[in-house]
């Protein structure tokens, strides 16, 4: 669902994921036509790393 998110509306992944300034930077960003894929790209990009932050931080409450 967040990968549906970070690609159609790439500034409110940002906010899904608790990084608001991102977010405001990344709506600027959507705005002009030519930066919705890099804005796209940087929604996927963070969600990627967020979740990998999370699965790390799972593990290491496990030990």
């Amino acid at each position: 669902m967040r990968l549906l998110i970070a690609i159609f509306l790439p500034w409110l992944m940002f906010f899904t994921i608790g990084r608001p300034i991102a977010g405001i930077v990344c709506l600027i960003l959507q705005i002009t036509l030519i930066g919705w894929i890099p804005a796209a790209l940087w929604a996927v990009y963070a969600l990627s790393q967020y979740n990998t932050d999370r699965k790390i931080e799972e593990a290491s409450r496990r030990n």
